[in-house]
């Protein structure tokens, strides 16, 4: 029985690790920039569960991003006019080459005209 143990405690060490996650809690994302393309949410993501469990909402800053924790406030500024929006990232994507953010319907027209369908912009994580 004591043998038995002595196998399974480190396969159960090395079960426990592998179900464990890293997490970017303890990294700091302050000053982290980018550029590419941004993109909006269509109208048929009103008020669908993001991946941080919120609900879209047209009308609120917030965005997507791929790596950023929730809750980071990032600064979005359109390239071709220099305006600038403030979202709070609640949801992951956007998942087409060359986009790096996508964008509340709200934020985008704030900063570009969403006819355009895709906009080129810099993000800067300020918080």
């Amino acid at each position: 029985m004591k043998a038995i143990m002595h196998l399974l405690s480190p396969l159960l060490l090395l079960t426990l690790l592998g179900c464990s996650t890293v997490s970017d809690t303890g990294r700091s994302w302050a000053g982290y920039s980018e550029s590419g393309q941004a993109s909006y949410y269509a109208d048929k993501y009103q008020k669908q569960k993001t991946a941080s469990g919120e609900l879209y909402k047209h009308d609120l800053k917030t965005a997507a991003h791929r790596k950023l924790p929730f809750g980071t406030k990032v600064k979005v500024t359109n390239i071709a006019n220099g305006k600038s929006v403030v979202v709070k990232i609640n949801d992951r994507g956007p998942f087409v080459k060359g986009r790096i953010i996508d964008l509340s319907k709200s934020a985008f027209s704030s900063i570009g005209n969403t006819s355009a369908g895709f906009i080129k912009v810099k993000i800067d994580v300020i918080r």
